[in-house]
């Protein structure tokens, strides 16, 4: 059984053991038509069957070739899903306000989810999430937005492999080979905005995580400074979006 075998054979179990424990048989996820949610889409139909559901989620700013790409994911793994369009929740609220793109394009991921959890609520379900471990450490999602879910069967793959994975799962090809992309707008690119390739941020990564590479070893191993200097501040200022929210401590006054 070769690697990605023995991980779909085990994030199978895993989902399946989770939505168990938690008392409920159905999962939702919004299906965006990147690699992430594909990845996930295909093992929870395995996991699921008919008792999962896929949510396109579009919205007024979304490419809308990556809706075509996550229809044809689900026509190709015969998975339920539904269309529900978000824009008109984004644009009222951004109705005659001067909003970055940013500002938008998070507002538009906190939405979606949002409408996850209602129809989590609907149809007694758990909302599965997308977020592979390249984009945890360096904080690249939007918290309460993609970043949230019930239970993350990805969060251990690089994304590297995650595109490896997906290939091993049959993802087609128009998803597997085009730019990475959180499509908070159209036309936004990941590694445009890291400035570095996945490839070189994993390498990074692996050393610095996996292997305990100090900044100064990373440095002495031949990374460049600007990849350096880039993932350690990354890593370093957004440690607060994998965190449960901090309690204050009154043991002490009590």
């Amino acid at each position: 059984m070769n690697k990605y075998q023995s991980i779909e054979t085990s994030l199978i179990q895993f989902m399946q053991d989770e939505v168990q424990k938690a008392g409920f048989s159905k999962t939702v996820l919004g299906i965006s038509g990147g690699i992430d949610s594909a990845v996930v889409a295909v093992l929870a139909q395995k996991a699921f069957g008919t008792s999962f559901l896929g949510l396109i989620l579009p919205s007024s700013t979304s490419n809308t070739s990556s809706f075509s790409d996550a229809q044809s994911l689900c026509e190709k793994f015969n998975i339920n899903v539904e269309k529900i369009f978000i824009g008109d929740l984004v644009d009222g609220y951004f109705k005659d306000k001067n909003a970055t793109k940013l500002r938008i394009g998070n507002f538009s991921a906190r939405m979606r989810m949002s409408v996850l959890y209602d129809i989590s609520a609907k149809e007694k379900a758990l909302v599965l999430g997308t977020s592979n471990k390249t984009e945890i450490l360096l904080g690249y999602g939007t918290i309460f937005g993609d970043t949230a879910c019930a239970i993350n069967p990805i969060g251990e793959l690089y994304k590297t492999e995650i595109f490896e994975f997906a290939a091993h799962l049959g993802v087609p090809s128009s998803i597997l080979n085009k730019a990475p992309s959180a499509d908070l707008w159209e036309g936004q690119s990941d590694e445009e905005e890291f400035g570095f390739t996945y490839a070189q941020i994993d390498k990074l990564l692996y050393a610095h995580i996996e292997k305990n590479f100090s900044k100064e070893e990373l440095l002495s191993a031949g990374f460049e400074k600007e990849l350096v200097e880039m993932t350690m501040k990354r890593i370093k200022d957004n440690q607060f979006k994998s965190k449960l929210p901090t309690i204050a401590d009154l043991s002490a006054v009590k």
